[in-house]
């Protein structure tokens, strides 16, 4: 584990778990596994099924939009953030591609744990997919601007559109 600090107190203090009791922590702790990536590692493939989701404590990724003739680096997630929320639907093919800006640590829990979690305790189980559903409108947003920025439109409000 990084430093001194348990698997509970760093989830006590990353962005996407802060908040949550103390028994809620210990389950999600639990479930837990430390990974490291390297510089230019590919953590989750576009169209590949998703299986992990993780909280990343050090380093960074990007998020890419990546189609046979391009790559898009659509968002940046760095400690604190998580990423992977493809794994908590079922059966659903990871729709960005992830790849470490650095070397990185993350929190892995697999998507099925998680799946359990939430049959076996539904309070925990909302908490966890209200949260998600913030990743993925944040997502949604990181999209849109990039999408805006390469039509050449301005996502200031103060500024004229230029349309695509």
């Amino acid at each position: 584990m990084t430093g001194q600090l348990t698997t509970n107190d760093i989830l006590r203090e990353n962005d996407f778990t802060r908040g949550l009791t103390d028994p809620q922590l210990a389950k999600l702790a639990s479930l837990c596994t430390e990974v490291a990536f390297q510089d230019d590692d590919v953590i989750l493939m576009n169209g590949q099924r998703s299986e992990y989701f993780y909280l990343i404590l050090t380093g960074s990724a990007c998020i890419e939009l990546r189609a046979a003739r391009f790559t898009v680096c659509l968002q940046a997630l760095g400690a604190g953030q998580a990423g992977g929320w493809s794994a908590l639907l079922y059966h659903q093919d990871t729709l960005f591609q992830v790849r470490a800006r650095e070397p990185m640590t993350v929190l892995c829990l697999h998507g099925s744990d998680l799946a359990q979690l939430r049959r076996t305790d539904p309070e925990l189980g909302a908490e966890i997919l209200m949260r998600i559903l913030g990743l993925v409108a944040g997502r949604v947003k990181a999209t849109e601007e990039r999408f805006a920025e390469m039509c050449g439109v301005s996502m200031n409000p103060n500024r004229t559109n230029i349309r695509c």
